[in-house]
């Protein structure tokens, strides 16, 4: 089953680490967001992944091409015979991954449909470069094949940035609850496809969360799998900060293996 992964955004709301790389490789604890991302996936034997890249995108490339030799000792032999023999081995194996470039201005509707060639298996996922999860995945893929609707997306219950005051008509503050769980759902953008998604979406210009759910949804072709437990997507300074001060404590939620 194939995992597409948008890596193609600006990250312009995370400018201090985004100005001189994109930001699937800005680092938490260490390690690009984007290799958690592929960790997670991993966990529930998900190892085939197609990359959207675009906003320095050659970065991404060159992370992966270099990544046996970054992540192992290795011994060298320099000259005309040159070769490269890798010591050991990283925990990261069978990982197939797909780096396709997407346009730099590309939508998100625009940068999935642009990798449809990639995808022969009926059901597909679909996530962002940036979030971050404990979601079982596992019963999120069986839920989406019990419906049998198109689409699926994770909702979860989303949190207020701000402390929220409960006032009298004479401004008395009665009661202060800090960032409380909001009402409603909001999408943490894991999503499971089927192939037919791709005949919703457009060009360049198509915005996946948009139009095309928006008409999958008035076609009642589209289905919530609630997630009660941990999300959080990296789009500010302030949440990589949250999120590395997670990794650092041993407490990161979406942890997985070693």
């Amino acid at each position: 089953m194939k995992t597409i992964i948008l890596c193609g955004g600006q990250g312009t709301r995370l400018r201090e680490e985004t100005e001189y790389r994109p930001k699937p490789l800005v680092e938490i604890g260490g390690r690009p967001v984007l290799w958690h991302i592929l960790k997670y996936y991993a966990h529930f034997d998900v190892r085939d992944f197609v990359l959207c890249l675009g906003y320095r995108g050659h970065m991404i490339k060159e992370y992966f091409l270099n990544y046996e030799a970054m992540n192992n000792d290795f011994t060298i032999c320099l000259g005309e015979k040159n070769r490269i023999v890798y010591e050991g081995a990283h925990d990261e194996q069978d990982y197939n991954v797909t780096l396709a470039d997407t346009g730099l201005d590309t939508m998100t509707g625009g940068r999935v449909a642009r990798v449809r060639r990639y995808v022969q298996d009926d059901t597909f996922l679909v996530t962002y470069g940036d979030g971050l999860t404990d979601l079982d995945l596992g019963r999120a893929i069986e839920f989406h094949r019990s419906h049998g609707r198109l689409a699926t997306v994770t909702a979860v219950r989303p949190t207020s940035r701000f402390g929220i005051l409960d006032l009298s008509a004479e401004g008395e503050v009665q009661r202060f609850v800090e960032k409380p769980q909001l009402d409603g759902w909001a999408s943490a953008g894991f999503f499971v496809f089927n192939q037919r998604v791709f005949d919703y979406l457009g060009g360049d210009d198509c915005v996946l969360e948009q139009e095309p759910l928006e008409r999958l949804a008035a076609e009642n072709q589209l289905m919530a799998y609630r997630h009660d437990g941990f999300f959080y997507a990296m789009d500010t300074y302030r949440e990589y900060l949250y999120l590395n001060e997670l990794w650092s404590s041993g407490t990161a939620p979406w942890k997985v293996g070693p």
